[in-house]
């Protein structure tokens, strides 16, 4: 645990993807982890620490606490990931915990009132017709996302926080639906608002 925790609480590492490790040698490491093997668990913090960390800082609204919600992730990691079955791959798995964490974060702040604001369902049937990621995925993805995070930042947190989860955390509709505790075509109509949005704040005419 301590030497989770020296690199859970060490220098936090900048936005990216994950560094590659895939097949037998991810897995082994992964089960090694789920015998609370301590240099099993500082290894996924070196291969994960930049995408957990990426998706928190969309997700909330200053490097500091993108840093507490990765350190929390990862210093609970010792404990989430028995519960990981290999259904789904590991960072996605990964992704899921650290959204979660910073949904709670944001819950905390706002100490009992709504975080996610349900929206009119005609707007979710528009939406949900074309489910499929728009070209917003590739914009995120670029190396210079300076200016595409500073217009996420100042997204709402029920628009900002469902298009993160969508194409930084890659989770589905369904999934993102269950994280935050509304329906599927609520989801919908959010990212619909959310993608209007940001493509007024961009000038992107095609995500």
């Amino acid at each position: 645990m301590d030497a989770e925790r020296n690199a859970a609480k060490g220098p936090q590492p900048r936005e990216g993807k994950a560094t590659h490790m895939e097949g037998p040698d991810l897995e082994s490491v992964i089960e090694r982890a789920q015998g609370h093997d301590a240099e099993a668990l500082a290894e996924i913090y070196r291969l994960y620490a930049r995408r957990v960390f990426g998706l928190c800082r969309y997700m909330l609204d200053s490097r500091e606490s993108a840093e507490d919600a990765t350190s929390e992730v990862f210093l609970k990691l010792q404990r989430s990931i028995e519960s990981y079955d290999g259904s789904i791959p590991f960072h996605k798995w990964l992704l899921h915990v650290a959204g979660n964490q910073c949904i709670d974060a944001l819950r905390h702040r706002k100490r009992g009132r709504q975080l996610f604001v349900e929206v009119e369902e005609d707007v979710a049937v528009l939406e949900a017709a074309n489910p499929e990621p728009s070209p917003l995925g590739a914009v995120l993805s670029k190396e210079d996302r300076t200016q595409v995070r500073d217009a996420i930042a100042r997204l709402p947190e029920n628009y900002r926080v469902p298009l993160v989860l969508r194409y930084y955390g890659e989770l589905s509709y369904d999934e993102i639906a269950q994280q935050l505790g509304v329906q599927k075509n609520y989801v919908a109509a959010l990212l619909f608002r959310a993608k209007q949005e940001l493509r007024r704040r961009l000038g992107h005419r095609s995500l």
